[in-house]
């Protein structure tokens, strides 16, 4: 067996190199891909907007972007779990609590899944979720803003992939552990994995007027692998679907051993059941170390709060909550159509796509047609809840997204293109390659009741002689279809950065009505704000000296400092005095070790400076704000530890004296 799979996988490979990286495959294809009118339709003329919003992950750049559609312009890359220092985000005092962990500063994350919040069924643009793999975090960002605002860590969790998909009115985001682990974690061979790892499926409250998450409670699922999750909707609202895969629960040589059983399973969470059981005093609490950090927008300031348990779940204490659902070998998407009848598995190693029925799932429970369990979750017959199997899309099908017709499309990755499938009648309607070897995709709403017939973005991890060469790490590629026709019509290529995984698609007009547009002054409660030139100063504190500094179209107060020595902490507490949106003020200082900082209009942000020789030093404003951007700047004198030149400064070009406190 092990034989046979090995030259599968050897096949799928060499498939994927000659499909995905085939020099002739790009030139015979690059001409003609492209209708002669799809240029028009992705046109947006000067001073117009797109119709639709995409947020597109950043995978190893741990960011969140944003972009257009149908242009594919790139508007915005939002800092999420990693230090960006155009903005300064992880660098300044304010934002570095935000990537704080239990393993203490880290400035890096993979960012894999957004998801829009949801009101009945359907995407209402308050907020953005995204999870992160590697150190396990949910985050949420604002769409008023724009801005991460919160950021929880997942204790008991190894990858954070099945994450961060959410219930259909925002009760809850999930957060599924790839690896299991020993949980709690402990030291012990890994060869004894099977029976004694875990793997953590958590689920999130979500605070209905603020966004604010808290970790409601954690199932403590079987030592298995969870891909991909995704929520019931309409008739199967309260169910939660995971798929997952290693039920062999192998530990080495994965693409084999991982890969012995002719099923793995689709996990059924009745957390309407379970949600029940915990607020009955269900549960045990379990010591788990794991950070919560919340930017407050008044304050404009992060903190980070350790926290030290949460609410475990076992299986076997809710009966009749979990279940599992045969599906077609390795599966990675878990996806529910807008009805909330039909779950679909993509099994990637197998040759045919598993179509689950709801109602088949409920009556199958009744009649209790089940084959065994798995550690004591009944699995249910693979006859009893299957709805069909698609034979023979194509190779590697990943994952699937649903217009209103009633129609999926699903990634193959192997065979590199976007199949178009009747779920009912389970019939391929259209097939359009893609370049090259597509992951995800999105179709705006496409996670909901109610998703967009217009557009899909399809997501590649190739894109070999597509675009003009970069060296040897060429960018990763979107490729922009129309879907309101019976046929699928390309109409655009555009690059994306980092590796997108998952996107998330949202009209708008939905969101850009509710962006904020004036940042009052009267509004910032931050610690060291300073609202009028007139209340800027230094002070000194022992080593540390406090700049209560404010900018403004086109200088700094004070603009000249003196009396700071070598061996002194400076703080920079920097208030930017515009209140229109669209005028930030940069400020970065010689020597600095740190990010310039960006800083929004009525907003203060803090950066320290700690100078190590003597001299005169410049800071100056980095962000373009004016015809006299140029003269934005300043002095700082730094003058030999242990001299006695006082602090002095300068405001409108005044000496006020003396301030050495």
């Amino acid at each position: 067996m092990k034989t046979i799979f090995k030259s599968f996988f050897l096949f799928a490979i060499g498939a994927t190199f000659l499909i995905g990286c085939g020099p002739d495959t790009s030139k015979k294809t690059s001409k003609g891909a492209i209708s002669g009118n799809a240029a028009e339709k992705v046109y947006i003329a000067p001073g117009e907007h797109d119709s639709h919003y995409a947020f597109l992950s950043g995978g190893f750049s741990g960011q969140l972007a944003v972009y257009g559609l149908p242009s594919g312009r790139l508007f915005r890359v939002i800092p999420v779990f990693s230090q960006d220092p155009e903005k300064g985000y992880g660098y300044s005092e304010e934002t570095k609590p935000m990537l704080m962990t239990s393993h203490g500063f880290i400035p890096w994350g993979d960012s894999h899944h957004p998801d829009i919040s949801q009101t009945n069924g359907t995407v209402d643009g308050r907020w953005v979720f995204i999870n992160e793999n590697n150190t396990p975090r949910i985050a949420r960002i604002s769409l008023k803003t724009f801005e991460t605002e919160e950021i929880i860590e997942i204790p008991n969790s190894a990858g954070n992939h099945s994450s961060s998909f959410l219930t259909e009115n925002s009760e809850y985001v999930v957060a599924g552990t790839r690896f299991a682990v020993p949980f709690p974690q402990r030291d012990m061979p890994i060869k004894d994995m099977k029976g004694n790892f875990s793997g953590a499926l958590t689920f999130l409250s979500i605070d209905k007027d603020h966004g604010n998450m808290e970790i409601a409670f954690q199932i403590k699922m079987p030592g298995f692998n969870y891909d991909l999750s995704h929520p019931g909707r309409g008739k199967s609202h309260g169910w939660f679907f995971f798929s997952t895969y290693n039920t062999e629960e192998a530990n080495t040589l994965m693409e084999v051993n991982a890969s012995q059983n002719d099923k793995d399973f689709i996990a059924a969470i009745n957390w309407k059941k379970i949600e029940e059981y915990v607020k009955n005093g269900g549960g045990k609490k379990v010591p788990s170390k794991y950070a919560h950090n919340t930017w407050n927008d008044d304050a404009h300031t992060a903190t980070s709060v350790m926290k030290k348990e949460v609410l475990v779940v076992e299986p076997k204490d809710v009966p009749g909550a979990i279940y599992f659902l045969p599906t077609a070998k390795s599966p990675h998407g878990c996806d529910v159509d807008p009805t909330g009848e039909y779950i679909i598995g993509n099994g990637k190693l197998a040759a045919a796509m598993t179509v689950h029925s709801f109602t088949k799932m409920e009556k199958a429970i009744a009649d209790k047609a089940f084959d065994g369990d798995a550690y004591g979750i009944p699995i249910i017959k693979f006859e009893a809840v299957n709805y069909g199997v698609l034979d023979q899309p194509g190779l590697g099908p990943l994952h699937t997204e649903f217009d209103t017709r009633g129609n999926g499309y699903t990634t193959f990755f192997i065979s590199s293109e976007v199949v178009k499938w009747n779920i009912k009648d389970l019939k391929v309607i259209d097939r359009h390659p893609v370049y090259y070897s597509v992951g995800h995709l999105m179709i705006p709403g496409g996670n909901s009741r109610t998703p967009d017939d217009k557009y899909l973005v399809a997501m590649n991890k190739i894109t070999k002689d597509r675009y003009l060469p970069t060296g040897p790490e060429v960018c990763q590629s979107a490729q922009l279809f129309d879907i309101s026709g019976e046929k699928m019509e390309l109409l655009l290529d555009f690059p994306t950065i980092g590796e997108p995984h998952y996107a998330a698609g949202i009209a708008a007009d939905i969101v850009a009505k509710n962006s904020q547009k004036i940042f009052r002054l009267e509004e910032n409660k931050h610690e060291y704000a300073v609202k009028t030139e007139a209340e800027t100063k230094v002070v000194r504190k022992g080593n540390e000296v406090h700049i209560y500094m404010t900018m403004i179209r086109s200088h700094f107060s004070p603009d000249n400092i003196e009396g700071v020595k070598v061996g002194d902490k400076v703080f920079f507490h920097v208030t930017n005095l515009e209140q229109d949106y669209d005028v930030p003020h940069g400020i970065s200082m010689i020597g600095a070790n740190t990010s310039e900082l960006l800083i929004m209009p009525g907003r203060t942000a803090t950066f320290t400076w700690e100078p190590k020789q003597v001299g005169v030093w410049p800071f100056y404003c980095t962000d373009f704000c004016s015809a006299l951007h140029q003269e934005m700047q300043g002095y700082i004198r730094v003058s030999p530890k242990g001299s006695n030149v006082p602090i002095t400064y300068t405001l409108d070009g005044d000496i006020p004296g003396e301030d050495d406190l």
